[in-house]
């Protein structure tokens, strides 16, 4: 590997734990926020809300904006949109505003909706360009954040300080990893060729979102991707509330359940190219799923608080592959793998930042251990269709008819 490549993978790292870091400080604040703006659990999902619209307009708009000017403009973009957030949400905590906690979710899901896909597109360039298996560490990397940032918010909420301060310090360090990781990310990555006929170009364009589309192992792909990104984002957006709310927890203990859960996803993924490459991907997304489901169980069924806070280390590790693995193999479906990773990248982030939100919905009427019983039925699902992501073979196979095509 040369030194530039090298020096790219370094920066992926951080870039993918500046948002896990982002993330969890304001998660494990949730109770903090939830008393501040004097919001019920329903209000709560509709300040939510706020990132997954947010979210969803990044994530629309990402695929096109890479294909357009390359990874590094998007990545660079939505990141500091995600610095900005922070800032954002500190100040609406700080005076007690609704719509200013709401804008700053916004303005993050914008950011980290556009900016994670670009980066999962860089990051599966760097794959193939390696040939290692580099996914699963750098979605580490962001769960290794989201344990360093929760940490920090046990800490900040045992040491009572104000929420506005805590994420003040926090948008420091994050500028700080911005403007340190970005100068190493090329330009270029993911961009149409500009040298192209017009004409030809957007036929091909089309051709192959269509074409991507009309993939059944890729929609099914899509369909792992879609249950365990919602099983992730519904810890990092409830968890805390649900221990608390659902099992009689203080704030602090809540975020201490939290950040077990945030440690098992670091684990499960930087332990995760280990098993992948020994037993595949399909036992290791089948026991993830059985792993996921188990830990859903406890948290849904039992009512010691110790023992459904033990379970979180199951739901932490059945969550931690999906989303990497699935990455990995939707560039291996076939040809055009930036259209193949943002679609499933794209799926993924719908689930990881919208379903959340619904989940306080139901939370309202049912309370948030029964509403988890959805997250429970789509993991049941990944677990059925796990060989989906299978597809090493696959791309062995279309290697030859490339090769034809080529010449």
């Amino acid at each position: 590997m040369d030194h530039a490549t090298r020096r790219r993978r370094h920066a992926l790292f951080l870039l993918f734990f500046l948002p896990g870091i982002a993330m969890s400080s304001w998660v494990t604040r949730t109770p903090d926020l939830r008393d501040l703006l004097a919001a019920s659990t329903a209000e709560m999902g509709w300040i939510l809300f706020g990132l997954s619209l947010g979210a969803m307009l990044g994530i629309l708009c990402s695929g096109r904006l890479v294909t357009r000017y390359g990874t590094r403009p998007v990545i660079g973009a939505g990141t500091a949109m995600i610095v900005v957030s922070l800032a954002v949400i500190g100040a609406g905590a700080l005076t007690a505003s609704v719509p200013l906690v709401t804008a700053g979710l916004f303005v993050g899901g914008v950011g980290m909706g556009a900016g994670d896909v670009a980066a999962n597109v860089d990051a599966a360039d760097v794959e193939r360009r390696t040939g290692r298996t580099t996914l699963p560490t750098l979605h580490g990397c962001f769960s290794l954040g989201t344990v360093v940032g929760a940490c920090a918010g046990i800490a900040a909420t045992a040491a009572r300080l104000p929420v506005s301060g805590h994420l003040a310090a926090v948008t420091l360090l994050a500028a700080a990893i911005l403007l340190y990781a970005f100068r190493a990310v090329p330009p270029g990555t993911g961009r149409a060729d500009p040298a192209a006929p017009a004409p030809g170009a957007e036929a091909g364009a089309g051709a192959s979102r269509q074409q991507v589309w009309k993939d059944g192992r890729l929609l099914l792909i899509g369909a792992i991707v879609l249950a365990m990104a919602l099983a992730e984002g519904a810890a990092n957006d409830w968890l805390p509330l649900l221990m608390v709310d659902g099992h009689g927890l203080d704030a602090t203990s809540g975020s201490l359940v939290f950040t077990g859960f945030a440690a098992a996803m670091t684990v499960g993924r930087f332990c995760g190219t280990f098993f992948l490459d020994r037993l595949g991907r399909t036992i290791v997304m089948r026991a993830s799923a059985a792993s996921g489901a188990l830990g859903l169980l406890l948290v849904i069924f039992s009512d010691q608080a110790v023992l459904a806070g033990a379970a979180v280390l199951f739901w932490g590790l059945g969550a931690s592959l999906g989303f990497p693995v699935a990455l990995s193999a939707a560039g291996e479906t076939g040809p055009g793998q930036t259209a193949r990773v943002s679609l499933v990248a794209t799926i993924g982030y719908v689930a990881f930042l919208v379903g959340p939100p619904g989940l306080g919905f139901l939370g309202d009427h049912w309370g948030l251990r029964p509403a988890m019983l959805v997250v429970l039925a789509f993991v049941a699902c990944a677990f059925v269709l796990a060989p989906a992501v299978d597809t090493r073979h696959r791309l062995t196979a279309l290697a030859p008819e490339r090769a034809e095509r080529s010449r």
